[in-house]
């Protein structure tokens, strides 16, 4: 158990913490999972599943969830894939 007071403090917001960036993370890879499922379905709601993806991705990179960069490159990759699927069609 924690005898100083900062640390008692970090122990209660530490699982609060962790549920929020639970649930952010959670959401990222939900969006990603349906964007992808979207891409590969070639349905034609696939570009409005890339933006909300890449909306969810920068609110996590936001919060500091996952690093702005790991959100850079997952956005770049549904791009790459939603670009060669236009290019396709």
């Amino acid at each position: 158990m924690a005898n100083i007071k900062s640390s008692e403090k970090r122990n209660r917001q530490a699982p609060r913490r962790a549920a929020r960036n639970r649930i952010l993370r959670s959401g990222a890879r939900t969006a990603i999972k349906k964007a992808r499922t979207a891409l590969d379905g070639t349905d034609t709601t696939s570009a409005e599943a890339v933006k909300a993806a890449i909306e969810t991705l920068d609110r996590a990179a936001t919060k500091g969830v996952i690093h702005k960069n790991n959100a850079s490159r997952r956005k770049s990759r549904l791009m790459q894939a939603l670009n060669k699927l236009n290019a396709t069609a």
